[in-house]
């Protein structure tokens, strides 16, 4: 090999394409598909610097058993973003543009250079549902909340070269994705010729992993690291260890998508596959249609790998012709994967680094809760599982709460079903189980069934196409009549946008300890995450989730106990509406073709007449508006040396927060509604807002002063400094005696008497969401260091990428084993090392208190010479914007 990679040419129809052949890296025969990809990503950067022969050669002869050790810089195709963690991306940029300017660049040097795409799909909220009328309403109510936020975007998306923005009340961003972005091979002229490669992405949403199910190798990142990319700067990664998934069989009757996906999600997070790549192989994937692999794609955050993908077969092609794919672009995706080795082979087993296997027919019907995707339970022991779980939720498991509801008072039962959400992009872009859920509904309706009235029903897709088949199948009458109308096309009840329960529910939660449940077809169901009234959660499958509307509780077993009566008193069963294989194959067959999405997505980013006649500046520097409680310029760069200042240690740190296990974004950083009585919603107050328009903090992003105060401020976070108490509180030890009071008010008198912090955690720290605001929050608190026993993958990035220094307790070790109670002054001896070049393995750690000395060695967890520059820098963005005015 040579630093300049070599060519070949490929014709397809009357095109031929300049292709990077991976054979010439001479790699294994046996080498994995994901890695085959990145090999083939080196081979076409390859430029003797930044990518290296010593880096081909490394993946192109990758060691299945070796721990990763080895860097690489890749480089994905394309970005996409989703508008909570989109705004302040742009509002990044938008300040780098000055920011770059003070440091002698020019503003248009900030500027995408690989294609990206935002959809607003967070911002809509369910607060008007059960009506024909719910979708209109709610749009013109996110407009009126959102208006500076969609006049900002509306300005990047003219401001910024390479930047498309998707309206409101259009989709969500990964269903977007995989029916119409996502072209599984890139063929397009560059430097005036056409070159031919696999599609690649990031996105600033960890379900980006969608699109591992066409066979397209992308994954979620931090919006830090996502500026980063789309500026030109490569992806830093260790060569993964890649775990195969070994399918066979076939799923038997009965059984969805979801309860493949819950099952799949429940082994894999068993097997701990945290930063590592999996990929499906095997005789069953060729069983396993291009929407359900999508939907396991999806939640390949919940189990913690990187990716989880699926090699390109005949059901690839399959998919991209249902939805309307440019015929020569299906041609060039099935000639470039079998001449580039890409194409799926059942018969041949690739090395792996470790091994997996599930027979499709062994999958049951399955919901996850009460807290954790993997909480796998079997649909037939869900009563049980019920009411194990509820003496943790409820004082009296067996109370009675009598609730006055407008359609007559009843008497509720903990454990009555709250919400029922046919929502998120995980399920909802499945046809599969969209039509099942409509055949459930229609049938109910015909056996005289109705929702319970407790209970909030809601239907938000992930794209407009699912209007256009359940309306040709007949199937949005039914689903009407139970209450699931349209309330939007977002991401909705699944990222805590439920909006208000039905009034006398809530009173009964509020007034009389009522704990009520939700049921979703999304992806989490993290505690304070879907509703702060609601304590337990529970995934489903959305033919399920109509079931449990109609049940009204999670109280029930559907073999033995009806879901209702008709009119003349006879009881109807679950297995009475549930609709057979063939029954939701006909009508996917008869209901869907590729017309629906060719018309949905052929102007997609013009939006409608409010969103084209949105007042915005002109110019490519924006125009901050000082009163604005929604965009506020970002504090990062302010005063920014052209040179970094020297890494020191830490010294005399008190510790903000120690905290337990599976502590995850949303309780760092919070995407839900904002508590009057918090610093937050005091600082909205403040500054003119009625409590009705403070909307949420996912909205508020652009605006650091809200998102510094939300940090910590999930309303069930148990911070172990202050023990008893709930929601983001702490000891304040820089007043005398540490009395307890917010987290955002204690960091506050830490800063001023100029002492850094530190947060303890348990395993598996920043799990969920790719939030970057759960590392901004922790960087502008004063957080100096966080250290856990374990970190997922996007967290850790994160925070380095904020200039928080990652460590982690030896192995074995934790907070508790070694004594520590979070009242210690902590010292941290080595850092400087890094200042010099070095990263040392680990970093000694002196924590004092009470007489008591605890010491021991820290891992640093720096994984690769890239993150330890950023890190010297004080983050990724301080070091993307040095590059930058360096070559002005």
């Amino acid at each position: 090999m040579s630093a300049q990679s070599n060519t070949a040419q490929l014709t397809v129809g009357t095109t031929t394409y300049d292709i990077y052949p991976i054979s010439q890296a001479e790699p294994r025969p046996d080498l994995p598909y994901s890695l085959r990809i990145l090999l083939e990503n080196l081979l076409r950067a390859c430029d003797g610097v930044t990518v290296t022969d010593q880096q081909i050669a490394q993946v192109a002869q990758w060691d299945p058993a070796a721990e990763p050790s080895c860097e690489i810089q890749f480089t994905p195709a394309r970005v996409i973003m989703q508008d909570f963690t989109g705004v302040p991306c742009v509002v990044d940029l938008a300040t780098m543009r000055e920011a770059v300017t003070a440091l002698g660049g020019r503003p248009g040097q900030v500027n995408p250079l690989a294609p990206t795409e935002l959809v607003i799909d967070h911002s809509v909220i369910a607060d008007v549902f059960g009506r024909p009328d719910a979708f209109a309403r709610n749009v013109d109510i996110e407009y009126a909340r959102n208006g500076e936020r969609y006049q900002f975007l509306r300005w990047g998306q003219t401001a910024f070269d390479n930047f498309a923005v998707v309206p409101p009340g259009t989709g969500i961003v990964h269903p977007d994705n995989i029916e119409r972005w996502a072209r599984v091979v890139m063929g397009q002229p560059t430097a005036g010729r056409a070159v031919a490669y696999p599609d690649t992405c990031v996105g600033t949403d960890s379900h980006t992993t969608m699109v591992n199910g066409l066979g397209v190798v992308g994954w979620g990142v931090g919006g830090i690291e996502a500026e980063a990319a789309l500026l030109g700067q490569p992806v830093p990664m260790l060569i993964p260890k890649v775990v195969g998934f070994k399918l066979s069989g076939q799923l038997r009757e009965g059984v969805t998508a979801t309860d493949l996906v819950l099952t799949i999600t429940e082994l894999l997070r068993q097997h701990k596959v945290v930063g590592k790549f999996v990929e499906f192989y095997g005789p069953g994937v060729a069983e396993v249609p291009v929407a359900n692999r999508c939907t396991i794609g999806n939640m390949s955050p919940e189990y913690g790998s990187t990716i989880a993908v699926f090699p390109i077969d005949a059901q690839t092609v399959d998919y991209l012709r249902l939805t309307g794919r440019d015929p020569e672009r299906i041609a060039l995706v099935e000639a470039y994967a079998k001449a580039q080795g890409l194409w799926h082979d059942p018969a041949c087993e690739p090395a792996y680094s470790e091994h997996l296997s599930l027979d499709l027919k062994d999958v049951q019907p399955s919901i996850a809760g009460p807290k954790r995707p993997q909480d796998r339970i079997s649909l037939a022991a869900s009563k049980t599982a019920f009411a194990e779980a509820l003496p943790a939720y409820a004082a009296a498991p067996d109370a009675v709460i009598p609730v006055n509801l407008p359609a007559g008072d009843v008497e509720l039962r903990h454990g009555a079903v709250a919400v029922a959400a046919i929502t998120s992009c995980t399920n909802t872009s499945n046809p599969q189980v969209m039509v099942a859920a409509g055949l459930v509904a229609k049938k109910a309706v015909a056996y005289g069934l109705t929702s319970r009235p407790w209970v909030k029903t809601t239907l938000s897709p992930g794209s407009k196409v699912v209007t256009d088949y359940l309306d040709a199948a007949g199937l949005t009458e039914p689903l009407d009549a139970l209450g699931f109308n349209l309330v939007g096309y977002g991401c909705v009840t699944c990222i805590g946008n439920t909006g208000p329960l039905v009034p006398a529910v809530s009173e009964a939660v509020n007034e009389r300890d009522l704990t009520v449940t939700a049921v979703l077809s999304g992806n989490r169901n993290f505690e304070g995450r879907i509703s702060p009234e609601v304590k337990m959660n529970y995934l489903a499958s959305p033919p399920l989730v109509i079931a449990y509307a109609l049940a009204g509780t999670m109280d029930i077993d559907f073999e033995t106990e009806a879901l209702g009566q008709t009119p003349t008193g006879a009881p109807v069963f679950l297995k009475d509406i549930w609709p057979t294989p063939a029954e939701v194959d006909e009508v996917v067959r008869q209901a869907i073709n590729p017309a629906m999405y060719e018309q949905r997505y052929a102007d997609v980013f013009a939006g409608d007449e409010r969103w084209q006649n949105l007042d915005i500046p002109d110019g490519q520097v924006f125009a901050w508006a000082p009163d604005s409680t929604y965009i506020r310029k970002a504090p990062y760069f302010d005063g920014l040396p052209r040179d970094p200042k020297p890494l020191s240690d830490i010294a005399g740190a008190r510790i903000l927060l120690k905290l337990g296990d599976s502590v995850t974004t949303d309780h760092i950083s919070p995407a839900g509604a904002i508590k009057p009585d918090s610093p937050a919603g005091r600082y909205l107050a403040d500054h003119g807002v009625a409590r009705a328009d403070f909307n949420s903090y996912g909205s508020r992003r652009g605006n650091h002063e809200v998102m510094v105060r939300g940090t910590f401020a999930n309303v069930r976070l148990r911070n172990q400094v202050a023990p008893g108490t709930e929601g983001g509180l702490t000891r304040d030890f820089s007043v005398e005696g540490g009395p307890v009071t917010t987290v955002y008010e204690a960091s506050l008198n830490y800063a001023a008497a100029k002492v850094p912090l530190v947060i303890l955690a348990g395993k598996e720290y920043g799990s969920g969401s790719s939030r970057d605001w759960a590392a901004k929050g922790t960087s502008l608190l004063g957080v100096k260091a966080v250290l856990a026993e374990s970190y997922e993958r996007i967290h850790r990035s994160n925070l380095l990428g904020m200039g928080v220094l990652p460590l982690q307790f030896p192995a074995g070790q934790s907070a508790d084993s070694l004594g520590l109670t979070g009242t210690e002054v902590v010292s941290v001896t080595g850092i400087v090392q890094l200042g010099d070049g070095v990263v040392p393995e680990t970093v000694q750690v002196i924590a004092e208190a009470d007489g008591r000395r605890i010491e021991f060695d820290a891992i640093v967890r720096i994984d690769t010479p890239k993150e330890a520059e950023y890190l010297r820098h004080g983050g990724i963005l301080p070091y993307v914007l040095r590059e930058l005015a360096a070559g002005a």
